[in-house]
């Protein structure tokens, strides 16, 4: 999944950005950051006031409960 290095896979880095803030809480434009590793698993981590960290099995399963119908996307 992650680039390859000379000691193997790297994490990837990537932002959610918003278009539409759906649920009224995380507004818009850049609303978290967020790694892959290279297992998979998926770390997010909210820019909201006070913040708050996520993990996921997978970076689909951000783009699935997240993405909002295309309001969200995931940029790398």
């Amino acid at each position: 999944m992650g680039e390859k290095t000379a000691g193997g896979p790297r994490a990837r880095v990537f932002r959610l950005i918003r278009t539409e803030d759906v649920s009224g809480v995380s507004g818009t434009g850049i609303v978290a950051d967020g790694v892959v590793f290279p297992d998979g698993v998926t770390v997010l981590r909210w820019r909201t006031v006070g913040g708050s960290t996520a993990i996921y099995d997978s970076v689909e399963s951000v783009e699935r409960i997240h993405g909002h119908d295309g309001s969200t996307r995931l940029v790398w």
